[in-house]
């Protein structure tokens, strides 16, 4: 059976093709051509609450699993980190109701990746088509919500220390202290536009400055395709919202209300802060901080 089986698949690859059919070529030709640059220039953000009970199994599977097969293994998606809320920075969110989260303190995991700009279209053919086999073959965790999950194009990233220290491209593999997730409505794409650009340029830097955050990247949810997971909701506020990520260099329980207080006054006259939420990184193949999500 051994011998026949490496014989089989030494057959394969001598015609150009990968066990099971995929012509081997096809992959060449794919990194042959179109962009390929080193830009976060679209994101997946994804916040999930693990149902009670199911705290250790979900965190195994996504992260021994469902990390690398869901997302890291695919084409265009270069980082990826994923963060966790423990029960003490769940009740520093912020605001107690708020249009993103039901209840605030929802979603104990989030996970941020970068994809490459000008790469989404392609992505999203490749992620629908895994994760339909994933769930096809019964490696996908049902006792969980997605409380918030959103592919999203970058609109900027404002730097605390101008030219020094790490690029954006770098935040999800920097050894960042701690995340705040900020999200933004606005009343139209008009006010999100303008709220865009008052922020790029003035409020943002404005805000950073001697702060504890070294950057903040900003983007625009996107529509997921209608063929997504049932699981997965369609994404609300796709004219209307922005999203930040602001990247700290200490843990934000330290410096929550010295830094992050009156984060709702960013939104202006005509937008509102749904959610402003601290998160720190996970330790990768450990439990730490399950023991301390309730």
């Amino acid at each position: 059976m051994g011998e026949e089986t490496r014989g089989t698949a030494g057959d394969e690859a001598a015609r150009g093709t990968t066990p099971g059919g995929t012509d081997a070529d096809a992959y060449a030709e794919l990194a042959a051509v179109g962009p390929y640059g080193a830009r976060p220039g679209h994101a997946l953000i994804t916040l999930v609450e693990p149902h009670p009970g199911h705290e250790y199994a979900y965190n195994r599977w996504y992260e021994d699993d469902h990390f690398y097969a869901g997302a890291m293994a695919m084409p265009w998606i270069f980082a990826g980190r994923r963060w966790v809320a423990t029960r003490d920075l769940q009740e520093l969110r912020r605001p107690e109701k708020s249009a993103v989260a039901q209840p605030v303190t929802a979603g104990c995991y989030l996970s941020t990746y970068w994809i490459t700009e000008g790469r989404y279209d392609e992505h999203m053919k490749w992620t629908v088509a895994i994760n339909t086999r994933l769930n096809r073959d019964s490696r996908v965790y049902r006792d969980r919500t997605h409380v918030l999950t959103a592919f999203q194009d970058h609109a900027a990233t404002v730097y605390r220390d101008g030219a020094a220290g790490p690029r954006d491209r770098h935040a999800l593999d920097h050894p960042y202290a701690g995340l705040v997730l900020q999200v933004i409505d606005t009343d139209g794409p008009g006010e999100r536009a303008e709220l865009l650009e008052r922020l790029r340029s003035r409020e943002l830097p404005k805000r950073l400055a001697g702060s504890p955050a070294a950057m903040v990247t900003v983007f625009r949810p996107t529509p997921l395709p209608g063929d997504r997971m049932t699981y997965v909701r369609q994404v609300e506020g796709v004219s209307t919202r922005l999203t930040l990520l602001w990247f700290l260099e200490r843990d934000p329980r330290d410096c929550w209300q010295e830094h992050f207080a009156g984060l709702e006054r960013l939104a202006g006259e005509s937008g509102r802060v749904e959610l402003v939420a601290p998160f720190v990184p996970t330790v990768p193949g450990t439990d730490r901080y399950v023991d301390a999500l309730r």
